[in-house]
């Protein structure tokens, strides 16, 4: 008797894909899309209403293709769970990784506009330097650069 494996099946990974947004809970619209784009130089990528209590903003890196969606709980979070969800968001509990050139000089940066800081800048083994804040929600941001000569994405 002949043991054979599970037939493969179709996917996608043929066909091309890529990330395009990653959201960012909020409390706080105005107050987050200043924090993105006054602290951390974001720009606006869509600022429009997506239904008539929905709206969808977006930022983007200079240079960089992929958006972070600014998403309100109220918005776009069933009421049954929005709660629970805010408790998460003030918790940190979805951090977001951002690489930067200078993660010294953006930690100074943003410690003196009073950003509250979880991580001050550290060489970490897996060859990042990196540190650590919040956002005005509660969001954990974890800014990284590549340590020379690491070979490591950042």
């Amino acid at each position: 008797m002949e043991k054979r494996g599970a037939p493969a099946l179709p996917r996608v990974g043929d066909m091309a894909l890529s990330i395009t947004h990653t959201p960012i809970y909020c409390l706080d619209l105005d107050e987050t899309l200043a924090f993105y784009t006054d602290r951390l130089g974001f720009d606006v990528g869509i600022d429009a209403p997506a239904t008539p209590t929905m709206r969808w903003l977006t930022v983007t890196a200079p240079g960089a293709d992929h958006e972070l969606l600014l998403a309100a709980i109220e918005q776009h979070i069933p009421p049954v769970d929005q709660d629970a969800m805010r408790e998460l968001v003030a918790k940190g509990t979805f951090p977001v990784f951002l690489r930067v050139d200078d993660v010294d000089a953006v930690f100074e940066t943003l410690r003196a506009a009073g950003t509250e800081i979880l991580q001050e800048p550290i060489d970490q083994p897996y060859g990042v330097r990196d540190c650590a804040v919040r956002d005005p929600n509660g969001n954990h941001l974890r800014l990284s650069q590549p340590l020379a000569g690491s070979g490591a994405p950042g």
